[in-house]
């Protein structure tokens, strides 16, 4: 699986029923609304390239209020529970 990051700018007045329509797409983990820089981060889980090219421009993009999007794909997870699941694994 390819763990996608997409920063979105919504409509301000929007950001409710788009952070719930988005979160209503298949892929979408998590839907993160925020303070600074963007107005939703939204954390996506999905087998391959051609599946985020379909999702981001195709659907997230073209939900009602949505402004822009900026994505990013992580490569690896540092995060301490990833860690720690791996040494209880067997245990």
């Amino acid at each position: 699986m390819i763990t996608v990051i997409v920063m979105i700018e919504v409509e301000a007045d929007l950001i409710p029923e788009a952070a719930q329509r988005i979160a209503d797409l298949p892929g979408v983990d998590q839907v993160y609304s925020c303070a600074g820089d963007v107005d939703l981060v939204v954390l996506v889980r999905l087998p391959d390239h051609e599946s985020i090219a379909d999702l981001v421009p195709g659907h997230i993009s073209k939900v009602p209020g949505v402004k822009r999007t900026t994505t990013h794909i992580a490569f690896r997870s540092y995060a301490s529970r990833d860690s720690e699941d791996a040494f209880s694994i067997g245990g």
